[in-house]
């Protein structure tokens, strides 16, 4: 669908939820991490690239000082004076205007100027898929809303709008990865973050194929878990003796760490050094399957974050002449990525290993490196 068809199903919806027409068009994109997991809050590096599946909002000012969210995928609304926007408050909203309302809060307490919104949701990125559905929505949002109320925030101002939004409005802890992804990629291209100095670069990625697995398997007590590894990293960088792990060597790691902060460490080690042989790969044109594919026994073996269905998932699709997969996102569910192999060839075999498996059945579709958010009308 193109931009201009976007825009107009985006405009119809909010005619009909509204009666009137929007002020605005605004969209963000869901990620795909190529590589460079569980970096981010390790000072690290990471290398994602936004997709061609999108959160769509349609905004209009409204006088009342009251904001009304709809979501046109759940046919769910929900509203609240932003007076009482405040995240003790939050939990008497539905889950997914959170997200939202979230970042009208937020960018209140910027001193953006907003006397009301409403605010129409459509979106083509799979909920609680692990390719940032939530960024996605947070993302657009604050687009909209940087224009509307004038406030001109570049990419960082924004993307900690949106963080803000999820981790202290909705509790979903996150870092900037998803956010700043979505703000800051190309189509064509992933985006190198470092998180130490939040630059980014763009790399160019070459032709596909670049497939998604969506294993549908729920990230059960994900939270509490990414909680966990987030603290046995930070414990393991204090024994170290340094700010955060970005400035651990292997051999520091391997010397002076044992069990379980080893093992954390040790992936965070490996796999900031993967993602920067990526770089360099894709700048000279050379294949990285095989780092996509360690990156992955890592997450399984040291960080602890794959599933069966995640390992049946990178599995069968090697098997079938991926030249690399890995999961994807924060792990415990969600989706596997793999390259050198198109979703087509994929599909029946991955379906079958899920049913011979007694999983549900999993989607499998092709991603393009996609544009950043961005105003469509």
């Amino acid at each position: 669908m193109t931009d201009k068809a976007r825009a107009a199903q985006a405009a119809g919806e909010f005619h009909r939820l509204t009666g009137d027409h929007p002020e605005g068009i605004w969209e963000a994109p869901g990620r795909v991490n190529l590589i460079g997991e569980h970096t981010d809050y390790n000072g690290g590096w990471a290398l994602p690239f936004a997709i061609d599946r999108s959160t769509v909002v349609a905004v209009r000012r409204r006088p009342d000082h009251v904001v009304r969210v709809w979501s046109a995928n759940l046919g769910q609304e929900a509203a609240a004076p932003i007076r009482d926007l405040d995240p003790a408050r939050a939990s008497a909203q539905p889950s997914w205007a959170r997200y939202p309302l979230g970042v009208v809060w937020s960018a209140l307490g910027r001193g953006a100027d907003l006397p009301g919104l409403d605010i129409s949701v459509t979106s083509t990125v799979p909920l609680g898929s692990g390719l940032s559905s939530s960024a996605a929505l947070t993302v657009a949002v604050a687009v909209a809303v940087n224009d509307i109320a004038g406030t001109a925030w570049g990419v960082e101002e924004l993307a900690r709008v949106a963080q803000e939004a999820e981790a202290r409005f909705a509790g979903v802890p996150c870092g900037l990865l998803d956010q700043l992804a979505a703000l800051g990629a190309r189509r064509g291209h992933a985006v190198l973050i470092d998180f130490m100095s939040l630059s980014r670069e763009l790399v160019p990625l070459g032709p596909g194929p670049l497939v998604v697995i969506s294993t549908g398997a729920q990230r059960a007590n994900a939270a509490g878990a990414y909680a966990n590894r987030r603290a046995a990293c930070e414990r393991a960088a204090g024994v170290l003796g340094l700010p955060t792990l970005r400035q651990a060597s292997l051999e520091q790691v391997e010397a002076r760490l044992e069990g379980e902060l080893l093992r954390r460490a040790r992936h965070v080690a490996t796999e900031n050094a993967r993602v920067m042989q990526a770089v360099r790969r894709l700048h000279d044109r050379q294949p990285l399957g095989d780092l996509l594919t360690a990156s992955h026994v890592s997450l399984r073996d040291d960080y602890e974050v794959s599933c069966p269905e995640l390992d049946l998932a990178v599995g069968t699709a090697l098997r079938e002449g991926a030249t690399g997969a890995r999961l994807t996102g924060a792990g415990f569910g969600g989706c596997a990525i793999a390259i050198g192999v198109s979703a087509e060839a994929l599909a029946v075999p991955v379906a079958k290993a899920f049913a011979d498996a007694g999983f549900k059945p999993p989607t499998v579709f092709d991603v393009e490196p996609s544009e950043r958010a961005r105003r469509l009308a």
